[in-house]
């Protein structure tokens, strides 16, 4: 029975605490050791396992697993300390120890998980990089796990893994020090990292799975973790916490038992968490407060009219959204959404003229926008753009969304 209740926890709790046990560990020791700290990390886990399945799952499971963590760093430190000494100093040895005894409460556990945020988030990190490196050290996603979200090799991920911890090593960030300068000048990479993060698991590319909720909920639980801080509750903040609420609140909706996507036009509306979009909307007023707007402002605001029932002004102003959007940080992505809502505005025919102007052709959305735009038109058409964007796609799952697509065409 104790097993079972042990193999039910850990799960979550290596989940949650791992990153902020290894944030701490550095914060204390530096990054350069980062290794040593994750080893540590993984060890206080196992004897969690161990000691728990026999003695029963203490009180606060999380005071425990901090409190066996110290006390392995202690140990590692001082057959370190004797390895090098060789009990020469004992003097040396007693300010060793001494240098053990920090502290451990649940603000120096945020704001060292923080920190790590925007060390992970090195500007000079390729941003593929970051997002695995972030991935590994800030969610506890192993190499096999960052593969699979990315449909990638694991020897791929391991080499980025490795070029992005050298970096991390050798950056000499300091976790104890987030001053205004290292805000001003990572923010704008941490803000990226946290969207991407987010959209591989709204918009996975797994062959097995089309949404990765572990990834869209580890990308809310580290944005919230910077609207707790002053120096980093932003505007544009509020608002990338926002567009996660709203797009979290439809994740019941967009698939059906088959696992397979369900078009936005086609969700049971009810299966949509209020209680998310109520979250988004509190966020979104607060990132109102101020003259800025940021790229999330505008995809949160375009976020909040996809919740709103359908009206005559919904999709122009969706389509204004897409206007200034797409000047302030153009992607085919974006341009074909934008088409998407043209679409709603001035019909399919217009959108068809729209879109022959963006020249995609190597874009698998791209033909099934205009598959989309076909229907009721030309099915022939239709079917053929459908075909050639299952050809492009390198999604299974995607593929097969797009051949059910077909079917509903013939």
């Amino acid at each position: 029975m104790d097993q079972q209740k042990v193999n039910n926890l850990l799960p979550h709790l290596f989940r949650q605490e791992y990153s902020r046990m290894t944030a701490l560990l550095c914060r204390h020791f530096g990054l350069q050791h980062i290794e040593m700290a994750e080893d540590i990390a993984s060890d206080t886990f196992l004897r969690a396992s161990e000691h728990w399945a026999l003695n029963g799952i203490p009180d606060n499971p999380a005071a425990w697993l901090y409190t066996v963590a110290k006390n392995k760093t202690r140990d590692y430190l001082r057959r370190i300390s004797n390895f090098e000494n060789r009990v020469k100093d004992s003097q040396r040895q007693d300010e060793v120890l001494s240098e053990l005894d920090f502290e451990i409460n649940s603000r120096i556990i945020e704001d060292s998980q923080l920190a790590m945020i925007f060390a992970v988030c090195n500007p000079l990190i390729a941003p593929e990089s970051q997002i695995c490196l972030a991935l590994q050290v800030l969610c506890g996603f192993s190499v096999e796990e960052i593969a699979n979200a990315f449909l990638a090799r694991k020897e791929t991920i391991k080499k980025r893994l490795l070029r992005a911890r050298a970096d991390l090593r050798n950056g000499n960030f300091q976790l104890n020090e987030l001053n205004e300068h290292t805000i001003k000048s990572r923010l704008d990479t941490v803000l990226k990292t946290l969207y991407l993060l987010f959209n591989e698991g709204y918009f996975s590319k797994s062959d097995r799975q089309l949404i990765r909720r572990e990834l869209c909920s580890e990308a809310v639980r580290l944005t919230l973790l910077l609207t707790g801080h002053e120096s980093t509750n932003i505007t544009q903040v509020q608002a990338l916490l926002a567009l996660m609420c709203y797009q979290s609140s439809r994740l019941e909706a967009r698939l059906n038992a088959n696992g397979e996507v369900i078009l936005f036009d086609e969700q049971d509306r009810s299966l949509w968490d209020q209680s998310l979009i109520d979250r988004g909307n509190y966020h979104l007023i607060n990132a109102c407060n101020g003259e800025e707007v940021s790229k999330y402002h505008l995809e949160a605001a375009i976020a909040y009219w996809h919740t709103t029932p359908a009206g005559n002004t919904k999709w122009e102003q969706i389509l204004q959204l897409y206007n200034q959007l797409i000047q302030i940080e153009y992607s085919p992505v974006v341009a074909l959404n934008r088409v998407f809502a043209f679409s709603k505005v001035y019909g399919n025919q217009n959108a068809i003229l729209e879109i022959n102007k963006l020249n995609l052709t190597g874009h698998a959305y791209y033909h099934a926008m205009l598959g989309h735009l076909y229907i009721g038109i030309d099915s022939n058409k239709a079917v053929a753009y459908y075909e050639r964007a299952i050809q492009l796609s390198e999604s299974p799952m995607e593929k097969q969304v797009l051949l059910n697509e077909v079917a509903r065409i013939a």
